[in-house]
């Protein structure tokens, strides 16, 4: 007979997570220590602490035995994180909460291109400028929109060529 497993995803606050919540419901039945479960996520999400943070936990279900997969916070999340902001605007599109740099979009960017369908770090910066649209930031005092055509015509390559040689995209 083969092992059997089975896949629990959840959205926690790094290294904070509590054993309510969504968390019992769905472990409790696979038979795990939930104390020992949440010590080990929230060590393993420690570094992302302040944002919610994928987390999948494949249960060997005979075994009672797991495994913590951590994925990637949101880009919305990211970008807060980056200015120091707690939440976005609740009026997009009327109320500006926030300005972020460039070098600060390139930075989450990279941080997010396992997940991007970006094929260069231009792109991928024009989808991170497309999430901040419904969070009310500007970028470099734009509206993002702005920077994303500022990037079509090339005003940026020097500020992207030189990341890159630092911090290679692909």
């Amino acid at each position: 007979m083969s092992e059997q497993f089975e896949t629990v995803s959840l959205l926690v606050d790094a290294g904070e997570a509590k054993p309510g919540g969504s968390m019992a419901p769905a472990l409790g039945p696979l038979g795990l220590n939930l104390g020992k479960v949440v010590a080990d996520i929230n060590s393993a999400t420690s570094s992302f602490k302040g944002m919610k943070v994928p987390v999948d936990i494949i249960v060997n279900v005979e075994k009672r035995t797991y495994e913590i997969s951590v994925g990637l916070p949101p880009t919305s999340a990211l970008v807060l994180n980056e200015i120091g902001l707690a939440k976005g605007s609740g009026l997009a599109g009327t109320e500006i909460v926030g300005n972020a740099e460039f070098d600060q979009i390139m930075r989450v960017a990279d941080a997010k291109k396992s997940d991007l369908l970006a094929a260069s770090l231009g792109a991928a910066c024009k989808e991170v400028l497309g999430t901040m649209v419904s969070m009310g930031i500007t970028c470099d005092s734009l509206d993002v929109r702005e920077v994303q055509k500022k990037i079509d015509n090339g005003d940026y390559d020097d500020q992207l060529s030189q990341y890159e040689k630092s911090n290679p995209f692909f």
